[in-house]
């Protein structure tokens, strides 16, 4: 049976979540990391990449809690509150989903941001490997300019450090990530978790660290996806923080010092087990 291991945005802490999870999955059963496609978005980008370096869980979950691990990242203010309001206005110029994700790529373009290489070294400090896997891995970025969609694998000639950081760039947070003439940003602005690319498979396990609400207007409602998938004849699974890995996660998912708190959680979580495919 074909399975794909869908990975959705969440910040610092919603990888650091997403790593305890599965760690505790595989330890209670079942592993899901072995799955034959994993998809990442944001967050869920780099936890694919991760995943995709070889490393066995318990490294991965050690290089989310030990300080001697973690990876360099950089602090970002982020207030919940005025980030809704900021959005608010940026996606009031759009009518439809494709005009909004192009009105977030032109606040993108203008927002003032830390130097694009200094997010990169982030990321690189993130991957255990900058080289694409073998295994199969979909990436998800938005083009700034176009609001399209853009997928990369290991057979799109990009990078898989440049993959990940233009799926990781938050507009109006993180720099515009330049890839081949064109620059991109998150790919959550499409969607928070892209689980339609897990469309043509037999169990789909979507796993969202901020839960099964999209962020940006979308052309397809998340639960709508999900039925999509089931309608062409997938089990799917849907797994989200409880509440205790909410309240480990906090108001701002962007805060490096989450991480520890966070991974913990969804140790904890994954290791009472619980996944159902339905």
């Amino acid at each position: 049976m074909s399975r794909a291991l869908v990975l959705g945005g969440g910040g610092v802490a919603g990888i650091a979540w997403a790593t305890g999870l599965l760690a505790g999955l595989a330890e209670a059963g079942p592993d899901l990391t072995d799955a034959d496609l994993l998809i990442g978005t944001s967050a869920g980008a780099t936890v694919a990449a991760q995943l995709g370096s070889g490393l066995p869980l318990p490294q991965l979950y050690a290089r989310q809690t030990d300080p001697a691990l973690q990876a360099a990242e950089i602090a970002a203010e982020f207030d919940q509150e005025k980030f809704g309001e900021e959005f608010a206005a940026v996606l009031s110029k759009g009518s439809t989903a494709a005009e909004t994700r192009r009105a977030v790529g032109k606040y993108a373009l203008a927002a003032e941001t830390v130097p694009e290489p200094h997010r990169r070294a982030v990321i690189e400090s993130r991957l255990p490997s900058h080289d694409w896997p073998e295994r199969a891995m979909k990436i998800v970025a938005v083009e700034a300019e176009t609001g399209e969609a853009a997928v990369f694998d290991r057979s799109s000639g990009v990078p898989l450090v440049a993959a990940v950081a233009a799926s990781c760039a938050v507009p109006g947070v993180w720099p515009v990530v330049p890839i081949n003439g064109k620059r991109y940003v998150d790919g959550g602005v499409r969607s928070s978790a892209n689980a339609d690319y897990a469309t043509g498979f037999a169990q789909v396990t979507v796993v969202v660290p901020m839960g099964a609400t999209e962020i940006f207007p979308t052309e397809r409602s998340f639960d709508q996806v999900l039925a999509d998938l089931r309608a062409a004849g997938a089990k799917v699974a849907v797994l989200e923080p409880d509440e205790a890995s909410v309240a480990a996660i906090g108001p701002n998912p962007l805060d490096p010092e989450t991480r520890t708190a966070a991974a913990a959680a969804g140790l904890a979580q994954g290791q009472r087990g619980g996944v159902v495919w339905k």
